[in-house]
């Protein structure tokens, strides 16, 4: 696991990108021009954030399924905090109960990973970035729920396989058949009767690559998400 806590305090000392007192990875520290001006002027440098570990392929893909429940429990938590005023009655409690879900997987996977944990260095949570989602309507936000419940699914059925432990295994199943459920009812309250609506014809959900569910969810997290740990296939 890489050591981000002397990245973290030179970032906060230099200012160049500050997420929420996050500290990230630098896969390549360019400093332009450095030898002469570095205290007055520097270039930013180009900050990668590695949820991965060289060594551990279920580390990584433990981690990997951190980050995708730390930004949904983010995303319903602030749902939550101030939450879209046309909100039909009850509406308010299904999403309370997907945040309290969505804590305790963020919750239940820290404690799993322990050290290994990619931001266990960090001094404080990740700062994600919703402002593209319309979260000021009920439309937009169980909009928004339905897009982000069926990245979980789709990424939990397509990095499972790469798994080698029978307990990681049986974690990962558990939490991705609570998120199929948290899918389903997105799509039911935006459409009654859709909530089987993703499955395809051979009566399985999407599965997709770590590769493309990074594409997905990188417009949420405020710095580049290095992909060079993640399984390809």
């Amino acid at each position: 696991m890489h050591d981000n806590s002397f990245l973290a305090r030179t970032i906060h000392r230099r200012s160049f990108f500050r997420v929420a007192g996050a500290g990230a990875a630098a896969s390549a520290l360019m400093l332009a021009g450095c030898a002469k001006e570095e205290d007055n002027n520097p270039t930013p440098i180009n900050q990668q954030l590695v949820i991965g570990k060289a060594d551990s392929v279920n580390f990584t893909v433990l981690n990997y399924a951190y980050l995708l429940e730390q930004l949904e429990a983010a995303f319903y938590d602030k749902v939550v905090t101030t939450p879209p005023a046309d909100l039909l009655p009850g509406e308010l409690a299904y999403l309370t109960d997907l945040r309290d879900h969505e804590l305790i997987h963020r919750e239940y996977l820290k404690v799993a990973l322990g050290s290994n944990a990619y931001d266990a260095s960090f001094v404080t949570q990740f700062a994600f970035d919703f402002s593209s989602l319309t979260l000021t309507t009920r439309q937009g936000v169980w909009t928004a729920a339905q897009r982000l419940e069926d990245i979980g699914v789709a990424a939990y059925n397509g990095v499972a396989k790469h798994i080698t432990t029978t307990g990681y295994l049986k974690m990962l199943a558990k939490l991705a058949s609570v998120e199929a459920r948290h899918a389903a009812l997105a799509h039911e309250v935006l459409q009654a009767g859709s909530w089987a609506a993703t499955i395809g014809t051979t009566g399985l959900d999407a599965a997709k690559t770590p590769l493309e569910v990074v594409a997905l969810i990188q417009p949420f997290v405020p710095i580049e998400i290095s992909t060079a740990y993640l399984p390809t296939t």
